[in-house]
Order: structure tokens, then sequence, then C-alpha cells
């Protein structure tokens, strides 16, 4: 099985984990129990409270339930409020990064080349990644300030403990990260690779490998000088004695003539 492939099955399979950590992020949304508390008032009548960042709600033993919407949004803590941007905006960030990576993915042969691909892809997984640490930093500090109330001795109002809710998000997200975390190495590793390309070394011819100094500079000037001389004077030579022939020749010519 090539690299390629197995690249493909493991960004099909990050993807199926990101969908589904998204969906539960979003469940927690509309479910009720992100705390819970139990009022025992007398034998046959239990209590039942619970609530989530957008509405407060009680039940009875009978089967009787009633929840009411928070009133004012200004009313409430600081904390609420941060609750609620960080996993509205996990919630965006995870859909905007399951589009980009259904373009960017090799199995769906969307985009480009396979470096846009992979940064496509890239994209995607840091969208799931901060959509996750959004969400999870809102369930863990809900979480935690639920802890701290219930096991603070001074703390008069009435105790909740902490619900399915956060649960739910708390896994929600723990399937986003790893997605997106996983998604981010292998898609940025092939993205942004910046090591250069390893080509074959160039073998030059063996006349320019050595090179060329005074010395030899010199020698192939005299070389070349003495080079030179003789062919000129082989020239010369030949001019000569080509020359002498003709000569040679009508002397020999002119004396048979007169005889």
């Amino acid at each position: 099985m090539s690299y390629r492939t197995v690249v493909m099955y493991m960004e099909i399979g990050c993807f199926i984990v990101c969908v589904f950590g998204w969906i539960l992020v979003c469940s927690t949304m509309p479910t009720e129990i992100w705390t819970w508390s139990e009022v025992d008032s007398i034998v046959l009548t239990t209590s039942n409270y619970f609530s989530n960042l957008w509405k407060d709600c009680i039940s009875d033993s009978t089967g009787v339930s009633d929840c009411k919407g928070i009133p004012s949004m200004l009313a409430l803590n600081w904390d609420i409020h941060m609750c609620r941007a960080l996993i509205i905006i996990s919630i965006i960030l995870a859909f905007f990064g399951s589009v980009l990576v259904l373009v960017g993915m090799k199995c769906t042969k969307v985009g480009g080349s396979e470096i846009v691909n992979a940064r496509v892809t890239f994209a995607g997984g840091m969208n799931y990644l901060i959509g996750g640490l959004c969400s999870m930093t809102a369930f863990s500090y809900y979480g935690n300030k639920i802890r701290a109330e219930f096991q603070d001795p001074n703390y008069k109002a009435q105790k909740f403990e902490i619900g399915v809710g956060v649960f739910i998000g708390w896994g929600g997200s723990t399937l986003l990260v790893v997605g997106g975390l996983i998604y981010s190495i292998f898609a940025g590793r092939e993205g942004f690779d910046s090591s250069p390309k390893k080509y074959p070394d160039y073998q030059l011819p063996k006349d320019y490998r050595s090179v060329a100094t005074k010395k030899s500079i010199a020698s192939v000037a005299i070389t070349a000088t003495s080079y030179g001389r003789k062919s000129r004077t082989t020239t010369s030579d030949s001019i000569g004695s080509r020359i002498s022939e003709i000569t040679s020749t009508t002397s020999t010519s002119a004396t048979n003539a007169y005889v």
C-alpha cells in the first residue's frame, strides 16, 4: 500500500471522527442538564433542579417539569457569556473545517494540485483544532466552576453537580482536537515541506574539474605561443621550398628552350 493511499484512508477516518465530535458539541446546546441537583422535600416528592447556559428547569417525582429562560443577558455573569461565545465559535469553526477538508481530501479530487489540496486540508484541520480547543476551554471552565462551588464549605447557595451535557461536550471536544491535530501534522508536512528537492549531482567533464591556476594559465599561454611560432616557421619553410621548386623548374625549361 502506497503512502498516498495510507494518507487518504487517514483523512477519511479523521473526517468521520471530527464530524462526530462536531455533532456532539452541537448536541450540548439544546441539552438541558449541564448542572443538576436533587432536593428531598418530603418522602413522596423529590424536586430535581437542572440548568444549562440558556435556561433553568425544575421537575418533580410526578413527572411534571417546567423550564424558564434566563430573563436578562446583561444580568448574567461574564463567565456564562464567555462559555456561550466559545461554544458558538467552536461550532462555526468546525463547520468551515468540514467544508475545507471535503475540498482538500485526496479522495474527493475537487481541488487542484497535491500541494494545494494539502494546504486546504491543513486549513480545515486547524479549524477543527482551534474549534475543539475553544469548546474544551468552555466545558472545562464550566465543569471546574461547578466542582469548586460544590466543594466550597463557605458556599451557602444551592449546590449543583456536573450534568451529562458537560461530559458530552468533553467527548466531542476531544474528538475535534485529536482529528484536527492529525490533519494538521500530515497535511502540514505535505503542503509546507521546505526541504529542497533532491536532484542527482551534475558531473562535470574531466577537463573542467581542475581549477585553473597562474602556473597552468602561463604554461597554456607558452604552449600556444610556441605552437604559433612553429606553425609560422613551418608555413614560411613550405613557401620557400615551393618558390625554389618553381624557380628550378622555370630555369630548366628555359635552358631546354635555348638549346
